[in-house]
């Protein structure tokens, strides 16, 4: 009776694997952020996550598989933050007060200091596996530019913007919002992250300069 009610790797089983691969990402990226791959141990992951370092490997397979997962899924989990879970201005929408928001919400989720660890740690481990700096690029600035691109290529179909080449705008949004703000945390540390009023007027001030050479009749020339 109780083996036909949960059979081995059924639901219930799953839900079990499924919890401790879970609590073993969890620890895993406390330990790595706290202490960097090298100074990072399977034992101390096992350890912080109640299974056995059997277990760990069983899920992962290696210390670098592991370090993959992290940085995939925190870089994604950023992304989708940003440019999955705010809508499409509606045609009657204030397009500068859009911009903004969307600004400011790309500055406070890419300066979350986890994230800025995790770009340190990367960049530290870029000569050791370059791959890594390739994912947290793939998943962070290209998709970034990306999701903006293609905002800006409909925003001008829609006519609500003046844009010729969308990559080009992309990239010069980006760099007037992102570019001060973290390259002072990266090199300065978590505690140069500006306040939150100063991040607001900070992209309120890119989004101003943003539209002063994209917005509609901002009169840039056909290219």
């Amino acid at each position: 009776m109780s083996d036909t009610q949960n059979p081995p790797g059924g639901a219930e089983g799953g839900g079990r694997s499924a919890r401790k691969r879970r609590a073993i990402l969890d620890a895993a990226r406390e330990v790595f952020l706290r202490g960097g791959y090298l100074g990072t141990n399977m034992d101390e992951i096992a350890a912080l996550s109640g299974v056995s370092k059997q277990t760990v490997y069983k899920h992962f397979g290696s210390k670098e598989s592991l370090f993959v997962e992290i940085v995939t899924g925190m870089t994604s989990g950023a992304g989708d933050t940003v440019h999955e879970r705010l809508p499409e201005p509606a045609e009657d929408d204030d397009l500068a007060e859009y911009l903004r928001d969307y600004a400011y919400r790309q500055l406070t989720v890419v300066l979350t200091p986890d994230l800025m660890r995790l770009r340190r740690l990367v960049i530290g481990e870029v000569a050791r596996f370059p791959e890594l700096a390739r994912v947290l690029h793939e998943n962070g600035p290209a998709r970034a530019m990306r999701a903006m691109a293609g905002l800006f290529e409909r925003l001008a179909g829609n006519g609500r913007l003046d844009v010729a080449d969308p990559a080009t705008a992309a990239s010069h949004f980006n760099w007037l919002v992102m570019a001060e703000p973290v390259n002072r945390a990266m090199l300065l540390g978590d505690e140069a992250v500006p306040p939150p009023e100063e991040l607001r007027r900070h992209a309120e001030e890119g989004v101003r300069v943003f539209l002063a050479a994209y917005g509609r009749g901002s009169g840039r020339p056909a290219e």
